[in-house]
């Protein structure tokens, strides 16, 4: 979750998804123009490994907030023989952006559990 002023959170949302490039993109914009949906779905392929991971972005954008769903699917994870790299991961490079950014124009920035988040909603 990003919390900020309004004008700069609507800015994050397209800087994420023009500096980095997504292989399928979706938006969606509510009927008041209040609200918007962000599906991006990234792909990364590992020739060492034969792999590809995909990393799934769901970015849900208010007037008050912004939340960020990341969710990674595919690779290789345990095989015998599999080299695990140290290079960083479409994840990484996602979560990194969102850090800077919020550092860099005064977010807050906090990460949310599912625990926490249906705690909330009772």
């Amino acid at each position: 979750m990003v919390y900020g002023p309004a004008g700069t959170l609507r800015r994050m949302a397209p800087s994420l998804l023009s500096d980095i490039k997504p292989k399928y993109l979706y938006k969606y914009n509510s009927s008041d123009e209040q609200d918007q949906i962000y599906v991006a779905v990234y792909e990364e392929y590992e020739k060492q490994i034969n792999s590809s991971i995909t990393l799934t972005c769901v970015i849900e954008c208010t007037g008050k907030q912004i939340r960020f769903d990341l969710t990674t699917t595919g690779g290789r994870m345990g095989f015998r023989g599999s080299s695990l790299d140290d290079a960083k991961s479409i994840e990484d490079d996602v979560t990194d952006y969102i850090l800077d950014f919020g550092k860099r124009f005064g977010l807050s920035v906090k990460e949310v559990n599912q625990e926490e988040e249906e705690k909330e909603e009772s």
